[in-house]
């Protein structure tokens, strides 16, 4: 976002040794730590940060095992996450394709446990490996034990900081992917007639997707999308279906009904607005995404959250969470 406040000490990380040196030494200077990737995610206050930020750049891409169905493999978690999957789809694996062109870095994607297009990492996810910053000690973290759920985990919620992700390990398939595909994928394969699909192929149509109505953050300052898709109860579903009959809603395992978040912050009239108040702007082609024009502090990008926050609830009974981390 090209906000916030800046950090007291930043230091480098490209091997796990650098990780728990990091670690020691802000321990031995009583300063709060934290590990970063590319901060795409994160949304920093303004009073910035008074201790260390560690930033991930542990490389590597090996392959651990393989069968005639599957492949096995660890990525580092400083490596760039779309070269690793773009990586994995030029091994004829898939998995990982459907999460084509998301910013970040590995380490940095089971904190989020990112998905899109109908897939999630932790559908892939073997186990993660870190550095346990409360027992001072390295060790393998197996998926089941990730508390992942819808863009959560608990390297987010209840062990927020504790871990410093150094690797993950992921089990992909030899097999190409098939229907039923996420509606926003099939209606592009309608569009250009495609009827054979592989991980690139099915790669090829997700970034043209994305490119086409997301802004890189490289280019312009976002976050991508800045809420999570909300869930509510079938009943209310039921009656917001009865106001807006254009709503549209897929049921989740729990017995709710998750809501497009876009929809709704765009029928709030919030798609393609510039605000002249704060500085910030909603993307012209996608309203999930917020962009800063020209805020001045992150104190605008809270306010004018906040306006759209509200806007949401008044018409529709649902509060909106926001997706990046905000930090510290």
């Amino acid at each position: 976002m090209r906000l916030g406040g800046n950090a007291k000490y930043l230091a480098e990380a490209a091997t796990d040794e650098a990780v728990a040196d990091s670690v020691k030494w802000a321990k031995e200077h009583q300063l709060p730590y934290r590990m970063i990737g590319d901060g795409s995610n994160i949304v920093w206050r303004d009073q910035g940060f008074p201790g260390l930020i560690i930033v991930n750049r542990i490389p590597g891409r090996q392959l651990l095992s393989q069968d005639e169905h599957s492949a096995t493999l660890q990525l580092g978690g400083g490596e760039q996450w779309d070269a690793a999957v773009e990586w994995s789809v030029g091994q004829g694996l898939s998995g990982l394709e459907f999460l084509s062109l998301i910013p970040g870095t590995v380490g940095a994607a089971p904190v989020q446990n990112v998905g899109a297009y109908g897939g999630e990492l932790s559908s892939v996810l073997k186990e993660v490996g870190v550095y346990d910053t409360k027992n001072d000690c390295f060790e393998s973290i197996p998926a089941e034990e990730c508390g992942f759920s819808y863009r959560n985990s608990r390297f987010k919620s209840v062990d927020q900081g504790r871990f410093m992700i150094t690797h993950i390990v992921v089990k992909l398939s030899k097999n190409n992917p098939g229907p039923p595909f996420y509606e926003a994928l099939q209606k592009y394969f309608d569009e250009h007639q495609v009827k054979e699909f592989s991980p690139a192929v099915i790669r090829q149509a997700v970034i043209a997707i994305r490119s086409a109505k997301l802004p890189n953050p490289r280019e312009v300052a976002n976050n991508g999308s800045f809420f999570t898709n909300p869930f509510v109860t079938p009943e209310h579903f039921e009656e917001l279906k009865l106001q807006y009959p254009d709503i549209k809603g897929w049921p989740s395992k729990d017995g709710r009904v998750k809501l497009a978040a876009g929809w709704l912050v765009e029928q709030a009239g919030f798609r393609g607005v510039h605000d002249a108040a704060t500085g910030m702007a909603t993307w012209d082609k996608q309203a999930l995404v917020l962009v800063n024009e020209r805020a001045r502090s992150t104190n605008d990008l809270l306010e004018f959250r906040q306006k759209i926050i509200f806007k949401v609830d008044e018409l529709f009974g649902v509060t909106l969470e926001q997706e990046p981390e905000l930090l510290p």
